[in-house]
């Protein structure tokens, strides 16, 4: 009977890393620290070997918290989490994109020049894992890559945004200068306005209107509907919004659980909008979760997004429910309290702060709703 790919990747897993760590400094212009090619390879190996050996056991679907659903998406794992720290750790060594998919490429090759050597066929199955968790490894690295870098070039932007601000209070404030000097030699010599003096309180008044108008189409020209609004902790917001729902799970019996947040995390908008959202898809969580069953409110980054999701046991959605249950005053299921604007609402809270509220259908389980925001970083 064939080896399976979990125990073949056991047996082998510290001649993989070494062929990877070969690959790696055969390729050029790519160097790798101590700390990842102690961290990086070895611990991607780890969490295909436990999502293989899970994949064999009565509940296969539990693999998707390792390294996540196939297809991809935005879906928290330990599988996004590490390949996401690689992704970072790749960009700060100066490295391109493309570095950052073959490291994972190294890894593929690796263990298909290994299995011919050794002659060990495997299971179709068991490829398809291998392939699903490489492509959510690569698409996490890849998308967390991308927003490190369009982080770092907005750091650049900001640099010379300030620039140009303090250029524009310089010129303020010497043409400000002058129509008040022009002002007070008026008024001290009892001057008339149609003077050679007047005439420079004239021209400065003139510059400054022109500067301020210049400065008024720059801002028009950026976008009429942009909204300045605060950035805040998203592990605060989280550990607020816990602490108020708590009180408020119900008679059912319902467990309700929320991970700690990345501290570094933050999002910006109108936070008592945000917070109305997530209440309200909470209070419909636990309204219609069955009893003793479990609420889960989690926050994580993907790339340049921030998402947040609601997860009930609702025992899922009938057909169509999906399509209907943002509408003003749409009811369904036999608890009718309330006037069915909740769920309304908290679409309209988070497309007021550019987000998007979406629902992922688990049949015979329960939904998750889906929160997306725009990333930012703690205010300093």
């Amino acid at each position: 009977m064939p080896a399976m790919l979990h125990q073949f990747l056991s047996n082998n897993r510290d001649e993989l890393t070494n062929r990877c760590r070969i690959k790696v400094g055969q390729r050029s212009g790519r160097s790798a620290t101590e700390q990842q090619l102690k961290e990086g390879i070895p611990l991607f190996l780890d969490q295909l070997i436990r999502t293989l050996e899970i994949e064999q056991t009565s509940t296969p679907l539990d693999s998707r918290r390792i390294s996540g659903p196939a297809g991809g998406g935005t879906a928290l794992s330990e599988v996004s989490v590490s390949a996401a720290k690689h992704g970072k750790d790749l960009l700060h060594l100066g490295l391109s994109v493309d570095q950052v998919v073959h490291d994972y490429g190294d890894l593929c090759q690796s263990i298909t020049d290994l299995a011919v050597e050794r002659d060990a066929p495997f299971q179709v199955d068991e490829f398809r894992t291998l392939n699903r968790c490489l492509d959510n490894a690569i698409s996490d690295a890849v998308t967390e890559f991308g927003y490190q870098r369009d982080a770092i070039n907005a750091d650049a932007n900001a640099v010379e945004s300030n620039k140009r601000m303090g250029f524009f209070a310089h010129e303020l404030r010497n043409h400000l200068g002058t129509a008040s000097m022009a002002f007070a030699a008026v008024k001290a010599g009892n001057l008339s306005l149609s003077g050679a003096t007047g005439a420079i309180l004239e021209r400065s008044l003139q510059a400054l209107d022109k500067l301020i108008a210049s400065s008024i189409e720059d801002i028009r020209l950026l976008g009429k509907t942009n909204i300045i609004s605060a950035s805040f902790s998203l592990a605060d917001f989280i550990a607020e919004i816990y602490a108020v729902a708590s009180l408020s799970i119900g008679t059912n019996g319902c467990i309700f659980r929320a991970p700690q947040v990345d501290p570094d995390l933050a999002i910006n908008g109108t936070r008592d909008l945000l917070m109305a959202a997530v209440a309200n898809l909470l209070q419909n969580a636990f309204k219609f979760s069955q009893p003793h069953t479990e609420v889960f409110l989690t926050a994580y980054a993907a790339g340049d997004r921030i998402i947040i999701d609601v997860k009930d046991h609702c025992g899922g959605l009938s057909p169509g429910m999906a399509a209907s249950m943002f509408l003003p005053f749409s009811q369904s299921g036999e608890n009718r309290t309330g006037i069915g604007l909740g769920l309304t609402i908290a679409k309209q809270s988070v497309n007021a702060n550019s987000g998007t509220l979406t629902v992922e259908n688990l049949p015979a389980i329960g939904c998750i709703f889906k929160i997306s925001l725009p990333r930012h970083t703690i205010p300093t």
